[in-house]
């Protein structure tokens, strides 16, 4: 069976066996097409790349006869590369990790997991954010009461309380008690046990809320009055803003 016969239907289910076809492979992925053998996409055995063209195959085709894999076809090009010459990329880091392990290329993962970008957020970030506790509950509920105020508006915003020990928590506990009555809503962040500030937090939930798409700035939040403390060493106010 020849992968380049034409005027094979959309979608075409492939029945015959991989080893009938030609060492020469076309591929549509995600709409970029592609050129390379099988053996190139054989290398790593143990890779659900190389399941995918091994023994019975599982793979439909276009309408040009052409493997189709429903993946972003722009990353596929390093991870060909790396199948290629062993060459680790050096752009697209995070999304090209993505495809590694979606491809299941355990040298290629590895490797990418010792890069400065991939280290830092698997490593150093995201171990750092397992410690906050209800941290990406924290973030979805920020945008909820952030898009719940946005009617009409060109800005809302949401009052955070960001404490990294038990001590801070319970010296804002009067406050949190104040806004509470005032009946403002309040996201409240820590206590914490790891090394990385209340300013590193704070970093950390703007490069979330912005990963997901929103344009958000915060700022120290004054609170009213009588507050025993510095509120604005707690109290944050993060402005989202629609338009």
């Amino acid at each position: 069976m020849s992968i380049s016969s034409e005027h094979k239907p959309l979608g075409k289910q492939v029945t015959g066996s991989l080893h009938t076809l030609s060492p020469i492979v076309e591929l549509n992925v995600g709409g970029e097409m592609y050129t390379t053998t099988l053996s190139t996409l054989k290398k790593h055995p143990g890779s659900k790349l190389a399941e995918m063209f091994t023994g019975q195959p599982k793979l439909r085709t276009d309408s040009e006869g052409r493997f189709f894999i429903d993946r972003p076809g722009t990353y596929f090009k390093y991870i060909l590369e790396y199948l290629r010459s062993n060459q680790v990329p050096t752009q697209c880091i995070q999304d090209v990790y993505k495809e590694a392990l979606f491809y299941d290329i355990e040298p290629l993962i590895k490797q990418l997991e010792d890069s400065p970008q991939i280290f830092g957020e698997l490593v150093a970030r995201r171990q750092f954010l397992a410690r906050v506790p209800n941290y990406s509950e924290n973030i979805e509920l920020m945008i909820r009461i952030a898009r719940a105020e946005a009617v009409a508006c060109r800005q809302s915003s949401v009052i955070v309380c960001v404490v990294r020990t038990e001590e801070d928590a319970a010296r804002c506990q009067d406050a949190l008690n104040s806004l509470d009555m005032d009946k403002k809503s309040v996201v409240k962040f820590g206590p914490w046990k790891a090394v990385p500030s209340i300013s590193d937090l704070l970093d950390c939930i703007q490069m979330d809320v912005e990963a997901k798409g929103y344009k958000i700035s915060f700022q120290p939040h004054v609170a009213e009055k009588g507050f025993r403390f510095k509120s604005h060493d707690f109290f944050y106010k993060f402005l989202f803003t629609w338009w």
